[in-house]
């Protein structure tokens, strides 16, 4: 795997991501079942590549974050992986998770009720919409991933973590890795419970970035995962991991 200087690599702001994710549903028509299994199909690589588990449980909030994570955990039982899925708010997923989960549910992967000890966590819970501190069962489910042994790999950010400050609310999970998504977000590059960072391919065509006066190097020419260095003293575009 390529490792890239952060020096290298724009990052954006939570509107800028917005705006990104309207580009391309809007004026692209790539939709967000695309971006989605990108996304997850990204991160299941992550973690096999990174942590080798044989069982995972996947949490997954309601939205589009939760609904990478349900993409992950077909990827991941696929591979052979004992895969359980717990969701937030069963009863507000949206159109295109709620897919998903049907999607794991027709494979007789298990959706829980209560998440149970694994070789690894996903965390899928909150995306770049946090309001605030976390709430009610993902907040429950985020104290109950900082509490256990196992590493956390998190989908585009730690659950609870703002993406345009880096303040982490509270709660706000302590992940090992975080694999996030077509560009870094600002409030990922300093903020302590990222973890190592990871940048994922979802396909967003360079005339999206151009349009909106950002210039982007040609990041997946060789892979369609990077790692993001730590340190940005030197740019090591294109030295292997």
């Amino acid at each position: 795997m390529r490792t890239v200087s952060r020096t290298a690599v724009p990052a954006l702001t939570t509107e800028q991501m917005r705006a990104v994710d309207r580009a391309m549903v809007e004026d692209l028509h790539i939709e967000l079942v695309q971006m989605m299994e990108n996304a997850g199909r990204g991160l299941a690589e992550l973690a096999i590549t990174r942590f080798s588990p044989t069982s995972v449980t996947v949490l997954a909030g309601p939205g589009g974050n939760g609904g990478g994570g349900l993409v992950a955990a077909r990827h991941l039982a696929n591979r052979g992986c004992q895969v359980q899925a717990v969701l937030s708010e069963p009863g507000r997923l949206t159109p295109v998770p709620a897919h998903q989960a049907d999607i794991l549910a027709r494979m007789g992967v298990t959706i829980a009720s209560r998440p149970s000890t694994a070789n690894l966590i996903i965390d899928a819970l909150i995306g770049y919409s946090l309001r605030g501190d976390p709430a009610g069962a993902a907040a429950e489910l985020i104290t109950w991933a900082n509490g256990q042994a196992a590493p956390i790999l998190a989908l585009d950010t730690p659950s609870g973590l703002d993406l345009t400050t880096g303040a982490a609310g509270t709660p706000a999970v302590q992940a090992t890795a975080t694999l996030t998504l077509a560009l870094p977000k600002v409030g990922l590059l300093d903020a302590p419970n990222v973890g190592e960072l990871y940048l994922a391919d979802i396909s967003v065509p360079p005339l999206v970035y151009q349009r909106m006066g950002i210039l982007v190097p040609e990041l997946f020419r060789q892979s369609s995962l990077l790692r993001i260095d730590p340190w940005p003293p030197s740019d090591l575009l294109g030295q292997k991991a």
